[in-house]
């Protein structure tokens, strides 16, 4: 089975355990993701929206910059470990159970919606991208990585990553969603946003327990990593 959503509510319980291999590397993400986003927003007093937040690793980040986080994932079981571990850390942090297609959210409700891991996941990618600038307020931010659709990144994430080396379960991805720059970008010029740059994300490096680290890199070929604008109306 390829798309295999079900993994993130299976190991839910341990999400914050960091037993799991393929959970850090999506905790080790985070750092490097914010290493590029950090550049192109201050998150002070920030009403943000972490579509497809999962166990809560981006949403508790973004919450200890300073913003006010909502976070919206389809798995209920890794909504409740976010609402559980936020919780315990003292972070206001609302979570909620749905799709990226039918955001509960009124319009012009987030200055900003972070949607990292997700695009290459979901089942009707124009209409999260129309609901994301529906729920953007005027000259609000998006930002978002995702993986290209290329015969190199489908070696890299589905060969290697998943089915060598392990650090994500067999199945987790479909390269048939996978996304390229292009296509992306048309896709929110469409849904109404002005799609802004772009760069590649990557291993930087490995830690003591021997788990990939990550950071921007020059190339787009695998990971990017970017940004797009709602308009301000006139």
């Amino acid at each position: 089975m390829r798309n295999d959503l079900t993994i993130y509510d299976a190991v839910a319980a341990q999400w914050w355990s960091d037993d799991i291999r393929w959970v850090r590397t999506l905790k080790n993400l985070v750092p490097g993701r914010l290493a590029w986003f950090d550049r192109h927003i201050d998150w002070r007093g920030k009403a943000v929206l972490d579509l497809g937040c999962a166990g809560g690793f981006m949403a508790e980040a973004m919450a200890r910059r300073g913003a006010e986080v909502t976070g919206i994932d389809p798995a209920e079981g890794a909504i409740a470990a976010a609402r559980a571990h936020a919780a315990s850390e003292g972070l206001a942090i609302r979570y909620d159970t749905g799709v990226g297609e039918a955001l509960p959210y009124a319009d012009a409700s987030f200055d900003t919606v972070v949607c990292v891991d997700v695009l290459e996941h979901v089942a009707d990618l124009p209409k999260v991208l129309a609901e994301v600038a529906r729920v953007l307020k005027p000259g609000g931010l998006f930002l978002f990585d995702t993986i290209n659709r290329n015969p190199l990144a489908r070696l890299a994430t589905i060969i290697i990553a998943e089915d060598m080396l392990r650090l994500l379960p067999k199945g987790t991805h479909d390269p048939a969603l996978f996304i390229r720059p292009a296509e992306l970008r048309r896709a929110m010029a469409g849904a109404g946003l002005v799609p802004g740059p772009i760069t590649g994300l990557g291993p930087r490096g490995v830690n003591r327990r021997l788990d990939l680290t990550f950071g921007p890199l020059p190339l787009t070929l695998i990971l990017y990593i970017g940004l797009a604008r709602k308009p301000v109306t006139p």
